[in-house]
């Protein structure tokens, strides 16, 4: 624990970055110029001033240790995804400065992992040292001792299931609603308290294990399995379910976009519609129910992933996706409840936001070569 003192004064720098970065922001004033699109009242300014302000958002979250504490890892990957992807220079050179900040203070909060660190701790640690890195604050003692602790765990510990043998399972109990005891695969009632037990979506389960073995793999560290291991159940997961009254509906949805999210890199590279096509169809197909549901945080996953597949803002899917977004920002800057007591609720929204509206420098289009496995 650091003591009062240090903690107030890491408190009042964060609050002066917090400050200069929104003044950097608001420095930032691009052209008006014409509107978004032909017909739209948003134009390029008002887009990119909405960006700038959810940014600040997301970084004033990032400098209040509390949330820091427990959300860094991933406030950091958020604003290296950003950084790494940004068209505007002016954003990177600030998120930049942000994430470059915020690595320093990561490693300061963690010099080492804890000892006898379960995997949850493992893979926190490994997107926090590796954003860090990228932000360039190295430790590649901290990689070692993170790959010497992930070997000490099975891939069933990291995954709940074996992806060289089988395909994301769909008997993984979730935590008991009644005592909170987690319990092992294929347990149907709870062997603490006797109460029946939900199962997690295999989808739930498919997305968990695509981002954990895609960090261990950008990382360097072999967390259970490797990403193509995973992936390479996409044809068993198929065909999707495209009724947003499915029960599924959301996990599906959700295992789309990071199936994107992972093999464009975050949003570096475009992604061939004809590689993945029965995930570019369901993005298309259902994103009018999304917007039905003024459900603006998913709308922003939308956004980015079928952007990745090369739609613009030429095609009225896209107008009418972006100009809800722009519409639904809070005056904090924000997305989201204002009132959510749930950080994550706070930031994850907001994150969402900004990568539904922003402009990316998109490198080449790649065709994934996925590996298929047709056993069911």
């Amino acid at each position: 624990m650091p003591d009062p003192a240090g903690t107030v004064t890491k408190a009042a720098v964060g609050a002066v970055l917090v400050a200069l970065s929104a003044a950097a922001l608001v420095s930032v004033r691009p052209s008006p110029g014409p509107s978004l699109w032909p017909g739209s009242k948003y134009t390029a300014l008002d887009r990119d001033r909405a960006v700038q302000r959810g940014l600040h958002v997301i970084y004033g979250i990032a400098t209040d240790p509390r949330y820091f504490e427990e959300w860094g890892h991933d406030l950091l990957w958020c604003l290296y995804c950003i950084w790494s992807s940004a068209k505007d220079p002016a954003i990177r050179q600030t998120v930049w400065r942000m994430g470059n900040e915020r690595a320093l203070a990561w490693r300061r909060l963690h010099p080492v992992l804890p000892r006898n660190a379960d995997v949850d701790t493992i893979v926190t640690y490994a997107t926090g040292s590796y954003t860090s890195d990228g932000f360039g604050v190295r430790d590649e003692g901290m990689k070692e001792q993170i790959r010497r602790a992930a070997a000490r765990w099975s891939v069933l510990d990291f995954l709940n299931f074996d992806p060289s043998r089988e395909p994301p399972p769909s008997d993984v109990p979730d935590q008991c609603a009644r005592c909170g005891r987690y319990n092992s695969r294929g347990t149907r009632f709870c062997r603490k308290c006797g109460a029946r037990l939900e199962m997690q979506s295999r989808y739930d389960i498919w997305l968990d294990a695509l981002l954990t073995t895609y960090t261990g793999d950008v990382y360097g560290v072999k967390m259970g399995a490797h990403y193509p291991d995973v992936i390479r159940w996409i044809s068993v997961m198929r065909p999707y379910g495209r009724s947003i009254r499915d029960p599924e509906f959301y996990n599906i949805a959700y295992a789309i976009t990071h199936v994107v999210y992972t093999l464009d890199h975050y949003s570096v590279y475009r992604l061939s519609p004809e590689s993945l096509p029965e995930e570019f169809e369901f993005l298309k197909a259902t994103m009018p129910e999304i917007l039905a549901q003024r459900d603006f945080e998913t709308l922003g996953e939308y956004l980015d992933s079928l952007r990745a597949f090369g739609m613009t803002t030429a095609d009225p899917l896209i107008q009418t996706g972006m100009a809800y977004v722009l519409s639904t920002q809070n005056q904090d800057g924000s997305w989201g409840n204002m009132r959510e007591g749930d950080i994550y609720k706070r930031y994850h929204p907001t994150w969402t936001g900004v990568d539904g509206l922003r402009q990316y420098r998109w490198g080449e289009t790649l065709k994934p070569q996925l590996g298929t496995d047709e056993r069911r």
